[in-house]
């Protein structure tokens, strides 16, 4: 996607080799128009799919994930990293290792909004590794739902967990797929 591609150029900063902080228009401040248009080509992606709920891990997918389930006119439901005083005991639940602050969350989600037979899409900021898109999968998969696909806004190409997940037989369509960054090079685009 051309238009998110540009803006990784002209405000995403890279640190080291392997960090791409896109916080000024993805996931700290958030640009609603680029968020839109994110999930409008999400929906031209996966709309034959028929999903029935879109799902996504707080927070930083949130956003994305909105836009997404607006143009599908479907519910999001977005797995917590934390038990709060309201969640219901009955949840699915996976964990899921976050390379970015270096911890192991056990993601859950509600029984109540997931179930079986549901056709569920998956939507992430971030794909590296692919530990939290592998958690999604579990979680739907433990509700007897099935999964659609993912839609991923930036792939880190040169890591293992697209081509791993793909593997598997996750369809992974990424918005913008990055084949190697650093500080004094920038971004290259695959």
């Amino acid at each position: 996607m051309r238009l998110l591609e540009d803006r990784i150029r002209k405000d995403g900063v890279v640190k080291g080799n392997d960090i791409l902080k896109g916080d000024s228009f993805l996931n700290h401040q958030i640009d609603q128009l680029l968020a839109d248009e994110m999930g409008k080509e999400f929906f031209r992606l996966f709309g034959d799919e028929n999903a029935d709920k879109i799902l996504t891990i707080e927070a930083s997918g949130i956003a994305v994930a909105v836009m997404t389930a607006k143009h599908f006119g479907k519910p999001l439901v977005f797995a917590k990293k934390s038990r709060t005083a309201n969640l219901s005991d009955e949840v699915w639940t996976a964990k899921a290792f976050s390379f970015t602050h270096k911890t192991e969350n056990t993601v859950m989600v509600s029984k109540q909004y997931l179930r079986e037979g549901e056709r569920v899409l998956l939507v992430d900021d971030f794909l590296a590794n692919g530990c939290a898109l592998r958690a999604l999968r579990d979680i739907v998969v433990q509700a007897g739902a099935i999964p659609v696909g993912a839609g991923v806004v930036i792939e880190k190409a040169f890591q293992p967990g697209g081509d791993e997940l793909r593997k598997e037989g996750l369809r992974i369509e990424s918005l913008a797929r990055i084949s190697a960054m650093s500080e004094e090079k920038g971004v290259e685009f695959c």
